[in-house]
């Protein structure tokens, strides 16, 4: 299995689709496969609209369970759903959690009737993340759902839960894709972030669930998949307004999971340049500086994907997930 990022046009092609596990679609919709998630967020260079895929060798199975659309390939399941919050009430204070945890339980569902109990990446985008509403942060409301589902599910709360990212978007539905496999993953945490299910009270009374990074070993490969990124150092947010100087900080943060990871697996050799990176910016503007500085500093061989989305932390400008890959 591997990341790659292909053309929409591609998507067109039975050949490549039927080699695909699943998928994010960024920018206009364009008669895409049912496994690949629309995202309404676009990106933000020349070239149209791109898909980032998960590629294996062989789909054993696809279809529908409940709310989730999915495909099984050699052990591995891709899905996705989507929620809207207009069901779970008009204006209620508790329906972005309502919606959340439902999306949640949904998945969790799927998983076990599937027989891939283990959730290894999940990615979520939700409109209007940083947006208050009936005195609290979105971002927050959707953090409580999330991990009130974990809790009803009988999931762990902090250690093995799945890497992340939560990014704002456009749209009116809340969208979320995630991988899981019948194999167990490692967790990795980074030395110079507090983890996320550790966070204080003062970002919310329930914490973000998830891990800075999954390590899945699968088809004699090690794949390290790395949460979405910010410039955070222990549990706060640091160079507020500066973007390259939080770029700065993300790749910092980047490297010592990199460092984690190699302490407990074959990936010791793995470095950033051996990663694919997707860079998600809240303003359009930062795109010419930040692809500047990831050139010239980094010397990257394989250029970021690029997409405009908000952080969930409204002082963060740029948030980076990577993937990469080693010899088990």
């Amino acid at each position: 299995m591997r990341f790659e990022i292909l053309p929409r046009l591609a998507m067109a092609q039975a050949a490549t689709i039927d080699r695909v596990i699943g998928g994010l679609g960024f920018g206009p919709v364009a008669g895409s496969s049912s496994v690949v998630l629309e995202v309404e967020a676009p990106l933000l260079e020349a070239g149209g609209p791109a898909v980032c895929l998960l590629r294996d060798g062989e789909v054993e199975s696809e279809g529908r369970a409940g709310r989730v659309r999915y495909r099984i390939g050699e052990g591995l399941l891709f899905g996705c759903l989507q929620v809207s919050e207009s069901e779970f009430g008009a204006d209620s204070p508790a329906r972005l959690a309502d919606a959340t945890r439902a999306a949640y339980g949904a998945v969790f569902d799927c998983l076990e009737t599937l027989g891939c109990r283990h959730l290894v990446r999940v990615w979520n985008y939700l409109p209007r993340i940083n947006d208050v509403e009936h005195g609290e942060e979105r971002y927050r409301r959707f953090n409580a759902g999330r991990q009130q589902a974990f809790e009803a599910a009988g999931r762990a709360l902090i250690g093995a839960v799945p890497a992340a990212c939560a990014l704002g978007t456009g749209g009116d539905q809340l969208k979320i894709a995630f991988l899981a496999a019948r194999g167990a993953f490692v967790p990795i945490e980074n030395p110079r972030q507090t983890s996320a299910y550790r966070y204080p009270i003062e970002y919310g009374e329930r914490s973000p669930t998830f891990s800075r990074a999954a390590l899945l070993s699968h088809g004699g490969v090690q794949l390290l998949m790395i949460s979405g990124t910010a410039a955070i150092v222990g549990h706060r947010s640091l160079h507020g307004g500066d973007v390259l100087a939080q770029t700065r900080e993300a790749i910092a943060n980047i490297e010592a999971v990199l460092a984690q990871a190699g302490e407990c697996s074959p990936c010791a050799g793995l470095r950033l340049a051996d990663l694919d990176l997707t860079v998600y910016l809240r303003r359009r503007a930062d795109l010419a500086p930040v692809s500047r500085l990831l050139a010239h500093e980094h010397g990257l061989p394989r250029r970021p994907l690029f997409v405009e989305a908000d952080v969930c932390r409204s002082e963060l400008l740029v948030e980076i997930e990577a993937y990469g890959e080693c010899a088990a």
